[in-house]
């Protein structure tokens, strides 16, 4: 498997970019496997909580008659939604000096930003929380789609497949609302459709850059 080379691209040759790709794929399993983790827990700490009617920022919303979010789910859905925007930042950068892809490590550190922003702006914040949130649900899809530019074999294909999938549940959800065919499985439900399959791309394509070995871009 190797990288490619297109637009915007100019592979380094550098012995350390190996290093520099392999913790980029590091940071950001990481990045995601704590987000899952966390959030898994904040919802079986959340009272009453609904995969299927409730949104996953509804974990860091205040609902009346209470004053303020219900703890420690909301500290724990901030605190990992931060981090998977940070580590995904990171990886981005990382992910520039070794590969060399533009194009992708603008958008998709773009993506980490907009995460970082929906934990900074929780659900009961205003609109800003629907802009940010809006801004990650595309640009990590989108960050999936032009990844295809980097990777050779079947991530070749799964990563536009996963990122199109996304966008597809994202149009639907903005147009067409509660005639959205997704709304099948609710409105939590329906969000993530939208969510997982792009962290589970995120996970496929940190086990893709650990598997690093050759500093011409080859993969195991």
């Amino acid at each position: 498997m190797s990288f490619i080379c297109s637009s915007g691209c100019d592979p380094p040759t550098n012995l350390n970019s190996v290093l520099l790709r392999q913790s980029a794929g590091a940071i950001l399993f990481l990045g995601v496997l704590q987000w899952l983790m966390v959030v898994l827990a904040a919802e079986t700490l959340f009272p009453g909580y609904s995969i299927r009617a409730n949104d996953l920022s509804d974990l860091a919303c205040t609902f009346p008659p209470a004053v303020s979010p219900q703890q420690p789910s909301a500290m724990l859905f901030n605190s990992a939604t931060f981090v998977i925007g940070l580590f995904s930042l990171i990886s981005s950068v990382l992910i520039y000096f070794s590969v060399g892809s533009r194009l992708f490590s603008i958008l998709f550190g773009i993506s980490g930003l907009f995460a970082m922003g929906v934990a900074a702006f929780p659900g009961d914040a205003g609109s800003i929380h629907g802009l940010v949130a809006l801004g990650w649900f595309t640009a990590a899809p989108l960050s999936a789609i032009i990844s295809c530019r980097m990777v050779k074999g079947p991530m070749a294909w799964f990563s536009p497949a996963v990122g199109i999938f996304s966008l597809v549940v994202l149009f639907f959800a903005f147009y067409s609302g509660t005639a959205s065919p997704f709304q099948l499985f609710g409105r939590g439900g329906e969000e993530r459709m939208l969510v997982y399959p792009v962290l589970l791309w995120m996970t496929a394509f940190a086990g893709y850059l650990m598997g690093s070995s050759r500093a011409d871009g080859q993969y195991i």
